[in-house]
């Protein structure tokens, strides 16, 4: 199947690697089906591509790279619904707010992405009671880690 993207103009996706988001995401409700592609090449960076809307795309990446200590609680409910029997199917990504210098992006660790690799289905949680920050400074951590030596 082909699908027109923001980022990688017509490509061909397979349709049993498209994720469902049974309730959309918070503000595109009406987008319930992605793919995950790989931004770039040698980067750590993913786009969460809506089939049906070629504008609507998250960059996004593994909040571990830059939080190494970063952690979700799944809700029940969210274990539910999105069918998770075990811990290895669970990907967890954080959506980008890129700016200009690129160095300025920030994620949002408070609205982690959580995805069922086994049975593409994904959701958004907005977690509360937490400290993470929805601007949270990627690369300034990554060089205090790097400096760090860790």
């Amino acid at each position: 199947m082909n699908i027109e993207t923001k980022y990688q103009g017509t490509i061909n996706i397979h349709t049993e690697n498209i994720l469902t988001f049974s309730q959309g995401i918070p503000a595109f409700e009406d987008e319930k089906q992605f793919i995950l592609l790989p931004f770039d090449e040698g980067t750590p960076f993913f786009v969460l591509q809506s089939i049906k809307s070629v504008n609507v795309a998250f960059i996004m990446m593994n909040p571990f790279e830059v939080v190494p200590n970063y952690e979700v609680k799944l809700p029940d409910a969210t274990i539910e619904q999105l069918e998770i029997e075990k811990q290895e199917d669970v990907a967890t990504f954080v959506v980008l707010t890129v700016k200009d210098p690129f160095e300025e992006t920030t994620a949002n660790l408070q609205g982690p992405i959580i995805i069922n690799a086994n049975k593409k289905k994904g959701k958004q949680l907005l977690l509360s009671d937490t400290d993470y920050q929805t601007k949270h400074q990627i690369f300034k951590q990554a060089a205090v880690t790097a400096k760090e030596g860790k």
